[in-house]
């Protein structure tokens, strides 16, 4: 079905900043909402930020407000995710999601997950 690959995660010292990318490919719908949530072991997975269609609606987890830009890029499928002002508490593996139709900021129901992406902060 749907293929989410993720890139651009490492390794940058606090205050830093990184952009992740997520591909989508496969058979993807006409239209379709994308998002980023995050975990760390031992910890449930928290939402992050999440993007409408059009790129007209967004929103963002009050931790990260302020420090995160989401968009996208619909000719190539892609939705991004900047990351500035790094702080140690954002390490964490980095997930995209897709879902044709609502990003729930629990993560149920959506449709298609990345791999993750490993992001670590160092202090």
């Amino acid at each position: 079905q749907v293929q989410l690959v993720e890139s651009g995660g490492g390794l940058v010292q606090a205050g830093g900043s990184l952009k992740l990318s997520c591909a989508a490919s496969g058979r993807t719908f006409s239209s379709y909402a994308m998002g980023w949530f995050r975990q760390t072991p031992g910890k449930e997975r928290e939402f992050v930020a999440k993007i409408s269609w059009s790129g007209g609606i967004t929103y963002y987890a009050d931790s990260v407000k302020g420090r995160f830009t989401i968009s996208r890029d619909n000719a190539k499928s892609t939705v991004y995710l900047q990351l500035n002002s790094l702080k140690p508490e954002d390490t964490a593996v980095y997930y995209c999601a897709l879902d044709s139709r609502y990003i729930a900021t629990t993560g149920v129901g959506v449709d298609y997950w990345g791999q993750g992406i490993q992001v670590t902060v160092s202090s």
